[in-house]
Order: C-alpha cells, then sequence, then structure tokens
C-alpha cells in the first residue's frame, strides 16, 4: 500500500496544530458526538459541554453527578442522547443512567448557566437486565418519537431499548453474541445499524467475531459473518451502510451476506471512519512509535491526505471537516480543498487520468468533469496525438461546447477525425440541425456513400433516431436525394415530410393518398389537414374519400363501446376540415352532403348545417368555367371561335342558374327539416340563417323563418317590401287569424302600409276592411285617418263601410235610450 501515491487534497483548518479544546472543559474528556451544526463533548466529571464551529465554548451543563460515558447527537430531531453515572438510590441499584435532553428547550439555573431541557431519564441496568460494564453505544432513530437504543456490554450482550422514552412507553430487549474466546474477548467493540429495505439489521462486533442481528424477527435472528473482530474505535459504517473493521493486518468490509472487500494497510488501528466516500484512519507505528493519520480514496487507489498525529482520543466529522481531539486536549480540525484546487494541483503535475478519475467517482458536476476531459484533449491535440485527443473530446459531448471542437478540427483539417466527433454527438442524440447538415457534407466532401446510406438506414426501429430527422430530409431533399429523404420521413413517423415530398417534388397523387389511407387515423387527419388543400385540387373525389372514412369509419363498434350518442365524439369532425375546401366550395357541399346523410346525429350537426346553408344559398360557388371542363378538345377553325365563346357562356350562365335554383331548393329542405315540430330551437344558427337569407335575397327562406319564429310583421314585411297585394292579404287571411293563434293586428298593420301607399288600391283597401270590421280591430275614426294619407282614394272605397258602422251605432244609441227609460220607469215606481 505504500506504493499508493500521495496528495494533499486535504488542508488543516483553524490555525492548523494551534487549536485548543476551550479551557471551560476543565474534566478529562470522556466522550464526544456531533451534528446539527454541534460539537458535544462529555467529561469524567459529569459535565457536558457544546461547542461552535470555530471550537469555542458555547454553554455546558452537568448532564450526570459522576461521569459522563457516551453520547449522541441525533440527526432528525435536536435531541442529545447520553449515558453516565449518576447517584446510586440503594446499593443494589446501579447509577448508570441514560437520559435525553431536548437541546431547543433550554432551562435557566441561575443567572449565568443554562442547561437544556431533560425529557427522560431511564436506568440501563434491573434485575432482568443486569449491570456491566458498557462498551459501545449507538442509537437509531425511528419515526418520531421512537428511538432504538443498542447498549454493548463487555459480557458480550447487547441491551435494547425501544420506545418514546419521554413518555417512558419503552420496552427491552436482550440480545447475545455467542463467544468460545473466553470473557476477556467477548465485550461488544461496535455497533451499526443498516436498513435494508423494509428489514432492520443490526452489526455487532467483538474481538474475535462479526455478527448480524435481523430485527425484523422476533426474537431477532443472529447470523455469524466471521469469526475474527477488532477494538474499540476501530469500527466504521461506510455511507453504503458496509461495515468497516480495523485490523492490524487490513481493513475489512462487511456485507449482510459476509465479508466484502478487505484493502491490507498495515499497522495497528487506533481509530476508523467513514467521510464522504473516504476512509479515514489513525494507525500506529511500531518501529517509530508515531501515529499517523491517512485518509485513503479506495475508489482511486490514493492517499488523499496523510499526517502525523499525536495521540488521539476522539474522532468526528461535521461543518464538512475531520476533527480529531488529542488526549492533550488539542485538536486538529482537516478540510477537504475545493475540486479547482486539487484539479490545478494534477494539472500542473499532468496527471490528467488521476484528475478524471477523481472528478468521475467524487461525483463532480458535469461541467467539471467536462473540463478536466476538455484539458485532457487539449493537452494531446498539442502533442499532435488527434486520434486520442478525439478520443476525449468524445467523452465531453453532453457539456463541452460542440463548437468548440468542431473549430479545433476544421482548422486542422482533420475531416476524418471531425467525422467520427460528428457521428459521436448524433449517436448520443445531442447533435443539432447544423451538425447534421455539417455531417451530411462530411459524407458528401469524402464521398463516401456508404455511410451516407448506413447514417440514414441503419436505425434499430426501437429507439429514437440519432440526428436531427427534419435537418436531414430537408439536406437530402434540397441535394435531390428524395428517396433517401422519404425513407428517413417514414421511418421517424415524419408523414407531413413524407407527403410534402410526394405532392410537392414529386407529384404522385395517387401514391400520397395510399399512404394517407395506411396510417392511424389520428395520424391520417393531421396529415389531412395540413396536404388536404393540394389533394381537393387534384383528387377531389378521392380525398372526400378518404374524409369520410376517417369521420364515420367503425361507428358501429363505436356505438356498441359508447352511448348515448358520445360514440361521435371518438372520431373527427368534419369541420376540422373545412379548410382545405376554401377554393373547391362545389367538394366541400359533396363532402358535408355524403356526412349529413350517413351521421344524423353529430355533434357538429349545427357547424355542418350553417356551413350547408351558406354554401346552398350563395349566388355564385365559383364554377369552372367551359374551358376549363373542356381544356382536351382543340378548336381549330377561327371562323367558329367567335361562336363556340358565345355558347360557351350562354351554356356557362344556364348552369350556373340552373344550379342554384337547385342549391336553393335544397337550403329550403334543409331549412325545414333541421327545424322539427318538437324541437323548440332548429338544429342550425337561425340568426346566421336569416342573415343568408337576406344577403342572397332569398325570400321563401326568410319566410319560412320568420313563420317558424312566430314574427307575423316580418313576414307581411316582405310582401311589402315586394309589392304583392294578393300575396300579402292571403298572408294575412293565414296568420291574422285569432282563433287560430294568429296575430289580428297584422290587418291594422296592412291597413296603414295601404294608407301610406300613394296609389290606388280600392280593391284591396275593401277586402281588408271586411277583416276588421269582421273582428272589430279598429275603430272608424283611425280607419279614416289611416287612408286619409292615400290621395289615390275616394270615399266611396269607405262609403259603404261608414254606412254599415253608422247605422251599427245608430242602433247602439237607440238600445241604449231605450235602456235608460226602461231604467226611468222603473226607478219612479220606487
Amino acid at each position: 500500500m505504500y506504493q499508493w501515491r500521495k496528495f494533499e487534497f486535504f488542508e488543516e483548518k483553524l490555525g492548523g496544530g494551534k487549536c485548543k479544546i476551550p479551557e471551560e472543559i476543565s474534566g478529562k474528556i470522556e466522550c464526544a458526538s456531533s451534528g446539527r451544526g454541534k460539537l458535544v463533548i462529555g467529561c469524567d466529571d459529569g459535565t457536558v459541554s457544546l461547542l461552535d464551529r470555530g471550537l469555542n465554548f458555547n454553554f455546558g451543563f452537568q448532564a450526570h453527578s459522576s461521569s459522563a460515558l457516551f453520547l449522541q447527537m441525533l440527526k432528525q430531531r435536536n435531541f442529545l442522547v447520553s449515558i453516565g453515572e449518576d447517584e446510586q438510590i440503594s446499593p443494589q441499584q446501579s447509577g448508570m443512567c441514560l437520559k435525553v435532553f431536548d437541546l431547543d428547550k433550554m432551562q435557566p439555573e441561575g443567572s449565568s448557566t443554562t442547561s437544556p431541557d431533560c425529557i427522560g431519564i431511564l436506568r440501563i441496568f434491573t434485575n432482568q437486565f443486569p449491570q456491566a460494564k458498557i462498551t459501545s453505544f449507538l442509537v437509531l432513530e425511528e419515526a418520531p418519537p421512537i428511538l432504538l437504543m443498542a447498549i454493548g456490554l463487555d459480557n458480550g450482550c447487547i441491551y435494547c431499548i425501544k420506545g418514546d422514552i419521554a413518555r417512558e412507553r419503552i420496552t427491552r430487549f436482550k440480545l447475545q453474541v455467542d463467544s468460545s474466546s473466553g470473557e476477556g474477548n467477548s465485550s461488544i467493540t461496535g455497533l451499526g445499524f443498516r436498513l435494508d429495505g423494509q428489514a432492520l439489521l443490526l452489526f455487532a462486533v467483538t474481538p474475535n467475531s462479526v455478527s448480524l442481528f435481523s430485527m425484523q424477527n422476533q426474537p431477532p435472528r443472529r447470523q455469524l459473518l466471521d469469526q475474527i473482530g477488532c477494538n474499540v474505535n476501530s469500527v466504521a459504517m461506510s455511507d453504503r451502510s458496509e461495515l468497516i473493521i480495523g485490523r492490524p493486518e487490513a481493513v475489512y468490509f462487511y456485507e449482510v451476506d459476509g465479508r466484502g472487500p478487505c484493502w491490507a494497510f498495515e499497522g495497528e488501528k487506533k481509530f476508523l471512519g467513514w467521510y464522504r466516500g473516504y476512509l479515514l484512519c489513525v494507525i500506529a507505528d511500531q518501529r517509530n512509535g508515531k501515529n499517523t493519520f491517512n485518509i485513503y480514496d479506495l475508489k482511486n487507489r490514493l492517499i488523499a491526505h496523510s499526517l502525523v498525529v499525536k495521540e488521539v482520543s476522539h474522532m468526528l466529522c461535521e461543518w464538512g471537516n475531520i476533527i480529531l481531539i488529542m488526549t492533550d486536549k488539542s485538536a486538529l480540525c482537516i478540510g477537504e480543498k475545493d475540486m479547482e484546487s486539487k484539479l490545478d494541483m494534477l494539472f500542473k503535475k499532468n496527471l490528467y487520468t488521476v484528475a478524471i478519475n477523481l472528478v468521475q467517482t467524487q461525483q463532480a458536476d458535469a461541467s467539471a468533469t467536462a473540463e478536466v476531459l476538455r484539458k485532457y484533449g487539449d493537452h494531446l491535440y498539442s502533442k499532435q496525438d488527434y486520434d486520442e485527443a478525439m478520443a476525449q473530446y468524445i467523452h465531453t459531448i453532453g457539456h463541452l461546447e460542440p463548437s468548440y471542437v468542431i473549430q479545433k478540427f476544421l482548422d486542422a483539417q482533420r475531416i476524418y477525425n471531425l467525422t467520427n466527433y460528428l457521428e459521436n454527438l448524433h449517436e448520443k442524440g445531442l447533435a443539432s440541425k447544423d451538425h447534421t447538415t455539417l455531417l451530411l457534407n462530411c459524407y458528401t466532401k469524402l464521398k463516401d456513400v456508404e455511410k451516407l446510406n448506413v447514417f440514414i438506414k441503419s436505425e434499430d426501429g426501437v429507439g429514437e433516431h440519432k440526428f436531427d430527422v427534419e435537418t436531414a430530409i430537408r439536406v437530402c431533399r434540397a441535394a435531390n436525394y428524395h428517396e433517401h429523404a422519404m425513407y428517413v420521413a417514414k421511418k421517424a413517423g415524419r408523414h407531413e415530410w413524407y407527403l410534402k415530398i410526394l405532392l410537392e417534388d414529386l407529384g404522385r397523387y395517387d401514391e400520397a393518398l395510399q399512404y394517407i389511407s395506411s396510417l392511424e387515423p389520428s395520424q391520417a387527419g393531421v396529415t389531412v389537414k395540413e396536404y388536404g388543400k393540394i389533394l381537393i385540387e387534384h383528387k377531389p373525389a378521392e380525398t372526400i374519400n378518404i374524409l369520410m372514412r376517417l369521420c364515420t369509419e367503425d361507428i358501429e363498434l363505436a356505438k356498441r363501446v359508447t352511448s348515448n350518442g358520445g360514440y361521435l365524439s371518438m372520431l373527427p369532425s368534419p369541420v376540422d376540415f373545412l379548410n382545405i375546401f376554401i377554393h373547391h366550395p362545389q367538394s366541400l357541399m359533396d363532402f358535408l352532403e355524403k356526412y349529413a346523410d350517413k351521421v344524423k346525429d353529430s355533434p357538429a350537426q349545427v357547424e355542418i348545417h350553417n356551413t350547408l346553408l351558406e354554401l346552398y344559398l350563395s349566388i355564385d360557388l365559383n364554377f369552372p368555367s367551359i374551358s376549363q371542363v373542356n381544356n382536351g378538345t382543340d378548336f381549330n377553325l377561327k371562323a367558329r371561335t367567335v361562336s363556340n365563346a358565345k355558347l360557351a357562356v350562354d351554356c356557362k350562365n344556364s348552369s350556373i342558374e340552373k344550379d342554384t335554383l337547385e342549391r336553393r331548393e335544397k337550403g329550403l329542405r334543409l331549412l325545414k327539416s333541421a327545424w322539427p315540430a318538437d324541437l323548440e330551437h332548429p338544429l342550425y344558427d337561425v340568426d346566421l340563417a336569416i342573415i343568408l337569407c337576406e344577403m342572397n335575397a332569398f325570400k321563401e327562406g326568410l319566410l319560412y323563418l320568420y313563420e317558424k319564429m312566430k314574427l307575423f310583421k316580418e313576414v307581411i314585411a316582405c310582401y311589402m317590401q315586394v309589392h304583392d297585394h294578393e300575396g300579402l292579404i292571403a298572408c294575412c287571411k293565414r296568420l291574422g287569424d285569432s282563433g287560430k293563434g294568429g296575430d289580428p293586428t297584422l290587418w291594422a298593420d296592412l291597413l296603414k302600409y295601404f294608407g301610406e301607399l300613394g296609389e290606388d288600391c280600392s280593391k284591396e283597401v275593401k277586402e281588408v276592411l271586411t277583416y276588421i270590421e269582421r273582428d272589430d280591430i279598429l275603430p272608424p275614426i283611425i280607419v279614416l285617418q289611416t287612408l286619409s294619407r292615400n290621395p289615390c282614394l275616394t270615399l266611396s272605397v269607405i262609403k259603404d263601410y261608414i254606412a254599415r258602422k253608422l247605422e251599427q251605432e245608430s242602433k247602439l244609441i237607440e238600445e241604449d235610450r231605450r235602456a235608460i227609460e226602461k231604467y226611468q220607469v222603473g226607478t219612479k215606481l220606487f
């Protein structure tokens, strides 16, 4: 082991060897512990003192009346557990006590001293647990407030106390370590808890054995791991919960299944410890009688620090430092240097491999590791060892900026090495678009078509692509490697790129439609939204068939899976594809008609009907001209050119007119069918429908909607606008009959209309007056005032009406007069 290299990775803190335990601690130091930013020291006079980071005295208190033997600071709570001698209550009862102090609760004692609250006191030895010398002590914090305390004795027994000490809710049990080597070799020299999943294990060490107790068993089961042991202070636990024991010939590690690796560090191990992955040893050299403190880095097989020390009484770790307390009450505080200082030391000696191992084993951050590898790479590059330099740079991928490496090898014209680096960059999935472009250009410059094929086509189909797919497609496409680009796009599932190449570069529309048909419905829907405009332009019928399959396929299956019509929500909606028909309304109308015929209860029914109404009621759908329809015909005779053009225009106008009428018939049918009698509101936006009818002068639709909405005044207003007197009167006859739920006031509006018309409408007025007189809608004076505004009407129009009204009024007056006379006669009799 003397062949291991020695380094100064640690340094002395707090003034080096001049540091001492404060004078306030006057007794002999018997025990010490650390934790939660405190150093706790117990003395033979029963006092316990707390020191701060600078080893300055904070405060002390009398923990025990005689002597403090063992201390342990807890990690989860600010508690201190101590074992010491107190006054004996009786000669038969031992004064050995276990106490728990709450350091967060200080009780004043006098004016100048304070002591923490003692929340629990426990007598260790009882009749069932006879007295013996305590040789080791260990506390395990379980779920608060439960503590598990193991007390090792010189007779090979371990007393265990578990529970809440403060509430005196505890259980005690005893573990026995068998010993066949005599009473002197059976004392418990070390203890160590280990949590293995849910299992709790306890290591127990004697001078001649290493045992393991399974604490979850009742009673705990003992397993003998080894028949060698060690002395007190030569036991430690690693951060991986391995037991470590130190013997003169070596240091041994133990797992739950027995002895593990051992390290042949010779010399008596007076103290053994573990600190952040380092093994700490105080070794006595029998040849010169000196004690050496070594810090071993076992992973890198080096000695991180070594110095000769005085006689050590206690070794602790706190504040990221190692504290050695000497028997003469001096102290040594050793701290690890920062990683940068350690690396600078190694770089000066060109020990790059040691530096690399150091940063990797000490879990340094990624930037530090990359920096070491970069410097090693730079070192090799300066020696023109390009291959080895590149090997180091490849290890920096993911941490070092790739442009740093790329620039170096571009300058050196080391294209082969650059290609290797770029390949690894892609292999690790960290290449950018520019890196992919550069690598493909390298292949081109090297004329390495085979590597290009391997790069493009060597994916195993399991993991993700090792390059930027879009960039590879772009580069191959730009270089007219359409098949390579399509291969990458298809393998990567980039359907939009595959179709872009098929449609925009190659014009293979049928193949594109076939490819879309082979995709999953969700993917097919996305691609149709992206490239549907091109497909509708060149292959409208086939594209509509694909859309119908996407929006309606497996409806029966979905019906069986769900209920209440909710199955349609699983399928794409036709509304999602409206934008692809922006320049092809005829195709949109065909698609929506097919869908509406097949699906009667679509969630998008209202939107579909709104769109169909807009298509049906539009005056012009931008139909192709006859010349576009007959683009294959060759007219060679100039003499017929003019006549043919005129014929084409006439045919076109005739076709548009005929189609407009057909569409309006469809629109009216849709307005009626989509508003069943049992529904209060139609299956379309009625306000939109009214606007469309008004914009496109669709009178039949407006009349239906107004009548359906019981807007009778708007109905007759439509007839008034076109001066359709016959239709107006017929409408009032139908809608003005109160007996059939009509509105009689329509006749008054109609009379007002004729009164303001300004033309002779005597026939119509007479007919209107008939209904006004029949239902007594208006008084005669209002009728006269209304009709007097029309200068074209003569008194003869209303003569008969006035005569009848006067006669009727005269009769009423006569009846009233007779009734008055009758009542007068009757009153005189009384």
